[in-house]
């Protein structure tokens, strides 16, 4: 890397810090109950009100940071989708990775509690079950012998199997009683639904443990996304790596929405912003990708919650709007 562009991915990497603080203040001092900047502060600081610690840190905070979390699990995971499919729409929610998670939300609800403390543990790997399957089925329908994985038919298989795990979710729901099916519909609809500490918890050993293993394979993915030859003939076992890329995708996805809901287009929006600003170069748009992640999703919460106090917008329907216009250009221009 020159110095010139060195420079450019830190200043840029430095303003998309300064600008998901911003967001984080704003979601902070925004909602229901609103508090001013001195308000903030001096709660921070261990000098606020029972009231305004009660807002602060167990209403505002864990709910930020699961969005934060889980913005950044599913912009990391569209980025490896599209550097090992080669293919720009590639993206967990598009793919129908989060539908198959979603079903298998819906099983796990059926059968069990979701307010259980266990069950914010097991949950996410209920997720990961279905999301893996799901993104398995995916690739044996998409390839071809002689052909391998072609970008096109990748995203038909996946937008007509995510539509029928949908509808299997559904049909699920309508056995679910009232409790269960209003918390099934939320979760569909985007909403973050974990807005207590044990779900920031819950998932963060997965981003603490998936984000730094994606960076050590950014090479790997470099070489990957190039020439998959000289991948191999530098020694690199591709086949190995692929399938080792593909389940840290698939988990940062399924764990990301286990908590958060049913959340798509972060994934594919975040990976192409970072990658125009930086460059394809792995080590570089990778953490980029990961803070515009957490700045889409927590903002798209924020925007929710304010347009619409107290019950608010679904964050996945405020990123929705944004992303699918964003899907249809990039179709068109692709």
């Amino acid at each position: 890397m020159n110095p010139g562009h060195a420079k450019k991915v830190r200043i840029t990497t430095i303003f998309a810090i300064v600008l998901l603080i911003a967001v984080f203040i704003v979601s902070v001092a925004t909602g229901f109950a609103s508090l001013t900047p001195t308000e903030l502060f001096r709660t921070i600081f261990g000098q606020g009100t029972p009231k305004e610690n009660l807002i602060l840190f167990e209403f505002r905070l864990p709910r930020i940071f699961v969005a934060i979390l889980a913005g950044m699990g599913l912009a990391v995971s569209g980025a490896i989708l599209q550097s090992l499919t080669k293919n720009p729409l590639s993206d967990p929610g598009i793919l129908g990775i989060n539908a198959g998670a979603g079903l298998m939300v819906v099983v796990y609800i059926m059968f069990f509690t979701v307010e259980s403390s266990s069950s914010l543990y097991i949950l996410p790997l209920f997720a990961l079950a279905g999301g893996g399957a799901t993104a398995a089925i995916i690739y044996i329908m998409s390839y071809k012998k002689g052909e391998g994985v072609e970008p096109a038919r990748l995203v038909l298989v996946g937008v007509g199997l995510a539509a029928a795990l949908a509808g299997a979710t559904l049909t699920l729901a309508t056995r679910l009683d009232m409790e269960n099916y209003a918390f099934m519909a939320n979760w569909l609809a985007g909403r973050i639904w974990g807005d207590d500490w044990v779900f920031v918890l819950s998932l963060l050993p997965w981003i603490l443990l998936l984000f730094p293993l994606s960076m050590v394979k950014s090479n790997v993915l470099n070489m990957l996304n190039l020439n998959e030859n000289v991948a191999i003939g530098t020694g690199v076992n591709a086949g190995r790596e692929r399938i080792v890329l593909i389940i840290i995708a698939v988990a940062l996805a399924s764990a990301s929405v286990a908590v958060s809901g049913g959340i798509a287009f972060v994934g594919l929006m975040a990976p192409h912003i970072a990658r125009s600003l930086v460059g394809p170069r792995h080590q570089s748009f990778l953490p980029l990708a990961a803070l515009i992640g957490a700045i889409l999703l927590l903002a798209a919460d924020t925007i929710g919650r304010i347009i619409l106090d107290p019950s608010g917008i679904p964050a996945g329907i405020i990123v929705t709007l944004i992303g699918a216009p964003y899907f249809m250009y990039l179709l068109a221009r692709k």
